[in-house]
């Protein structure tokens, strides 16, 4: 994990900040944020401007560049891997720090007042665009958006942007057609009095149509904007992703369709332009959440935008039973890979042959033996010893540490399957762990089943749980920098809002409701020693009650990734009655729906792994 030399693209960056050529005045500071046009998290080689300016390679952060001094902000997950990465012309910002300045008051200290801040508009959305350029505003700076990417400029070996075929889900899968999909967005639209609703986000677009894609590694969505209006679909996207049959399912060529449902096909970059001749045609608003771009925005008058969130990402959050039972039986043919690579694992670890890159590989391997494998959800997390303290840690030729038996093992992975996603961290010794150790595995744990028995009324969100997986942590002086849970897409994005669960309030979260699935993942890290974290995804179900104050009604979580805990690292004298309980009934469902699973698949070997693996503890 090498720091990349930053000298000469800063130079460069520089100069076109002053190029009259590409920017109207000279800037003193230009954002380079980690997204795309869209917004996403994780990024298309072609939009990974960011990491090619600062060498740092993380899926969050925000790179700003000055005349004399180049900042980057990060969240916790990244310190140490932003630490090995950045140049000596980088300072570090670690966001979430009480002492970190926000990017807003660096540069009202950096730079000289009148000061000009450049962007991308496309690059940022109006949610992130309002709140600094309201702070710059007050200090006497001006936020400016610019229409040529700078990055773009200079970089010279920029890859393509990627135009990938696609694959069309059957309502097998789905549980609805697209054409019912769009009918719910078009009620909305009546609900709210609106002309028309712009979709910019790649997951909402591919669940919307019952399609997924490739142009973003590990995340099925591909490049396309939607509007729906009342009588009629516009999808912007390329033609050859119109090819093997997408036409036909999505009716293009079908003249006979009723309005509502009929398609118009737009080009991919012909969206803006759209939208502002769309806002001549009509005396409603246009329905655009203030996740979209400014740039976007910016095409449609204020007094004509409605702001409210899009209801496609609620629809999508909150699963219908064909995607449910779809969820759980990937996590179940996911959970057969796990088992026979533990299993495998620790077989081969003796040996002194096995490193992280060869695990991630082999697990890989497992799982593209199971049905409906299309690709892994994110890098594999393999991590051994301290290598385990970088939290999104990804292995390379120059970290690949060789797993031992004297150190912790923590593997955090997940796969894309046609009927579901995973994302499942499990720790391991292979060999005997200290006391310490199975202490912090043991208050992990504690968090980790407090959140998944949680009983809670409707109406709560997220941030009000986390306090339940951190408790035995803080009890010890101990803590996490990351959040605890996220929404998991079906066969989509391992990451979805508009759900999660965090220590950090966010104004756009809502409520956790029925059917929802999100991630319960406590964890703790040891700097340069070791790390644990203990991930199963967990379904928001009904709770019966004694009672039902206000006649609320009360939610609670069902756990439904069958993979086991290691028993080793637990220290029992920790653990309460139900604690213990607990544990003993999940290892006893993981080895009744796993090793059905294996026997049907004739894995004999890992079944007698996973029936000694869950073993009664107490």
């Amino acid at each position: 994990m090498n720091a990349k030399s930053t000298t000469a693209i800063l130079s460069k960056l520089r100069a076109l900040m002053k190029n009259t050529k590409y920017v109207c005045e000279p800037l003193q500071a230009y954002i380079v944020p980690t997204g795309d046009a869209h917004q996403s998290e994780y990024v298309a080689d072609s939009d990974k401007r960011r990491d090619y300016i600062s060498g740092f390679t993380g899926s969050a952060g925000t790179a700003i560049v000055t005349d004399s001094k180049a900042a980057l902000w990060t969240d916790g997950r990244y310190f140490l891997q932003a630490e090995k990465q950045l140049d000596t012309n980088w300072i570090l910002m670690k966001d979430g720090i009480p002492d970190t300045p926000t990017q807003a008051e660096w540069l009202t200290k950096t730079l000289p007042i009148g000061g000009r801040v450049g962007i991308d508009p496309f690059m940022l959305s109006v949610e992130k665009w309002k709140p600094l350029h309201k702070s710059l505003k007050a200090n006497g700076y001006i936020l400016v958006p610019v229409d040529q990417n700078l990055v773009d400029v200079i970089w010279n070996d920029q890859p393509e942007p990627p135009n990938n075929p696609l694959i069309i889900l059957p309502v097998e899968y789905t549980g609805l057609s697209w054409q019912e999909k769009v009918k719910k967005v078009q009620n909305k639209l009546l609900e709210k009095n609106c002309h028309a609703f712009v979709l910019t986000a790649l997951d909402e677009i591919a669940w919307l149509f019952n399609l997924r894609g490739s142009d973003i590694i590990y995340n099925p969505v591909f490049f396309s904007y939607t509007v729906i209006t009342r009588d009629k679909v516009h999808l912007f996207i390329d033609d050859t992703k119109l090819q093997n049959g997408v036409s036909e399912h999505l009716k293009l060529n079908d003249s006979a369709l009723q309005n509502g449902t009929s398609i118009e096909k737009h080009e991919y970059n012909t969206i803006k332009d759209f939208l502002t001749n769309l806002q001549t045609t009509t005396d409603k608003k246009i329905w655009i959440s203030e996740k979209s771009s400014f740039a976007l925005h910016s095409a449609i008058p204020k007094t004509k935008r409605n702001h409210d969130p899009s209801p496609v990402a609620l629809f999508k959050a909150i699963k219908n039973k064909t995607e449910i039972e779809g969820m759980k039986n990937a996590q179940i043919k996911d959970a057969v890979a796990l088992c026979e690579f533990f299993c495998w694992l620790e077989k081969q670890v003796p040996s002194g042959d096995i490193t992280e890159i060869t695990a991630a590989n082999r697990l890989e391997q497992f799982r593209r033996e199971q049905a409906d494998f299309v690709s892994l959800s994110f890098d594999t997390i393999s991590s051994s010893g301290s290598n385990g303290a970088i939290i999104h840690y990804k292995p390379t030729e120059e970290s690949d540490k060789v797993i031992t038996t004297d150190q912790i093992y923590l593997c955090d992975s997940g796969a894309q399957y046609k009927n579901g996603t995973t994302d499942t961290t499990r720790t391991v010794h292979l060999g005997v762990p200290t006391k310490y150790q199975q202490e912090c595995f043991t208050r992990v744990l504690k968090g980790h089943i407090s959140l998944a028995t949680a009983v809670f009324p409707n109406g709560v969100k997220g941030h009000m749980l986390d306090t339940l997986a951190r408790s035995s942590l803080w009890n010890a002086g101990l803590d996490y920098l990351h959040g605890t849970g996220h929404g998991v897409g079906h066969f989509l994005n391992v990451h979805e809002g508009p759900c999660g669960i965090s220590h950090r309030v966010s104004l756009t979260d809502v409520a956790l409701q029925e059917c929802m699935i999100l991630s319960d993942e406590p964890g703790f890290y040891q700097d340069g020693e070791f790390g644990i974290r203990i991930e199963s995804l967990i379904l928001v179900q009904k709770a019966d009650t004694k009672y039902n104050f206000r006649k609320k009604g009360f939610l609670t979580f069902e756990t439904i990734t069958p993979v086991p805990i290691q028993t080793k690292m637990i220290d029992p004298s920790l653990l309460t009655e139900q604690e213990i309980n607990w544990l003993n009934d999940f290892h006893s469902f993981c080895q009744q729906v796993v090793g059905d699973e294996m026997e049907k698949q004739g894995r004999k070997e890992a079944r007698k792994w996973l029936i000694n693996a869950t073993k009664p503890i107490g």
